[in-house]
């Protein structure tokens, strides 16, 4: 028996819309494997990247908040140098 073209060059042909489906069961598939080879597969997984994402965003903030925290010490450290050598440049202290 003689093989048609599309046999003998290996290659598999199949409707857009066969292939559509058969590429959505793959992802959804794969998805869910990699859900739950981090451990967020079952009937919690929602709360649990609801609690990663509020981690999340409270790590964001005490990072903003203490990058805000270290400019303030160093500019009232810059500040009060620069008033303790007007009291000094002034004589403030009664030093002579």
């Amino acid at each position: 028996m003689g093989k048609t073209d599309k046999e003998q060059s290996g290659k598999i042909c199949l409707p857009h819309d066969e292939f559509e489906s058969m590429l959505c069961r793959a992802a959804e598939k794969g998805a869910l494997k990699a859900l739950e080879d981090v451990g967020l597969d079952g009937d919690y997984a929602a709360d649990d990247i609801k609690e990663l994402r509020s981690l999340l965003s409270a790590l964001r903030l005490a990072k903003r908040t203490a990058w805000q925290t270290f400019i303030r010490i160093i500019t009232s450290g810059i500040l009060l140098a620069i008033m303790a050598g007007i009291a000094i440049k002034l004589k403030l202290f009664g030093v002579k």
